[in-house]
């Protein structure tokens, strides 16, 4: 076995732009992979195009079930409880992981149907503002980050060999689309992906009101550093609600954090004469740390968004001793992990 083996085959329920794209990367690898999609177009379009996909929920969970695949919900928050249900009806020994981008409320919901010993989450941080089948693409993860969680073996008193096979094969099915993966708890997670998801989409909103409140000339003035400021907001309100108002605890911190900063800046423009120096300095300094640990240069971004990494990687093996105080370790690090 290579390190981007998993040891089954791939259920992906629901097929927008992340369970799309992940079915089109696993299937290129030669892995064996089927979905199922809600919407019946979307479903034609997949088969059309040679894909493994199906309209119907329950016959593609008794597949699930007979093949003992691991199965990934790719759907928004508002469906994951619904589908908790239906996995444990009618694939109730099947592994699964999830893509939603919040994850303490998902484990919650996996808590309260005792599905703990069956679940690891995961978050690829990777998108666009498009969605559905037709948004999908090959390489959208590439050398992205991928999360993988690990509260489960932090809560139990002992973890069982299952578990811990579905945790390896979570993070080699990131490694086969090639993206990198890092472990965090669900709750420091959260509180990272409001402060560099959540929080930009608030501040994209923003931006593009303001701009478009300016009226006709101000939109005819706009160029790239409004067109990339508001990028995030072109994505589907839907979306956007589920993304922030599940992450809303963690979300009003950073949200609290940037408007003082923002006051702050209002009060040095008032003054005499006006200053955004500390909030410039600030800026960029920060800017730069991010560059120097993603490799996300201002050179690169019209080549790759990631074509190295300063990350730092761990090597492990999950179930071997202490793997709990190295992934505690690779949590405070950001690192990434390889496992074995």
């Amino acid at each position: 076995m290579t390190t981007k083996d998993i040891s089954r085959p791939v259920c992906i329920l629901g097929l927008g732009l992340i369970g799309g794209s992940l079915l089109r990367d696993l299937h290129a690898a030669g892995h064996t992979v089927f979905g199922y999609n809600r919407s019946r177009s979307g479903a034609r379009s997949a088969v059309t195009e040679g894909f493994d996909v199906s309209a119907e929920l329950i016959p593609t969970l008794e597949r699930a079930a007979e093949e003992d695949a691991l199965i990934v919900l790719a759907v928004p928050m508002t469906a994951v409880e619904e589908l908790l249900d239906d996995i444990n009806t009618h694939a109730p020994t099947c592994g699964f992981t999830d893509v939603v981008s919040v994850k303490t409320a998902v484990y919650d919901a996996v808590k309260a149907r005792g599905m703990q010993d069956r679940y690891v989450g995961s978050h690829p941080m990777a998108g666009t503002t498009e969605s559905g089948w037709g948004a999908s693409m090959t390489g959208l993860f590439k050398r992205a980050v991928w999360v993988i969680t690990f509260d489960h073996l932090m809560d139990a008193e002992k973890v069982s060999a299952h578990w811990t096979g579905i945790w390896k094969d979570v993070c080699q099915m990131a490694a086969a689309v090639g993206s990198e993966v890092v472990p965090a708890r669900v709750g420091p997670h959260d509180a990272a992906a409001a402060r560099v998801s959540h929080l930009p989409h608030l501040l994209a909103e923003t931006a593009a009101i303001v701009g478009d409140n300016g009226g006709a000339l101000s939109l005819s003035l706009a160029a790239s550093s409004f067109r990339d400021v508001t990028r995030v907001a072109g994505t589907e309100p839907g979306l956007v609600r589920a993304m922030c108002e599940g992450n809303a605890d963690a979300l009003l911190t950073a949200l609290d954090e940037a408007l003082a900063i923002l006051q702050e800046t209002r009060d040095h423009l008032a003054t005499t004469p006006p200053s955004v120096e500390q909030l410039a300095d600030n800026g960029y300094r920060s800017r730069l740390r991010y560059e120097a640990r993603t490799g996300h240069g201002r050179s690169q971004e019209s080549v790759s968004p990631m074509l190295t990494s300063s990350r730092p990687v761990l090597r492990m093996h999950p179930g071997q001793p202490n793997w709990d105080k190295q992934l505690i370790h690779a949590e405070t690090l950001g690192a990434r992990i390889e496992v074995f």
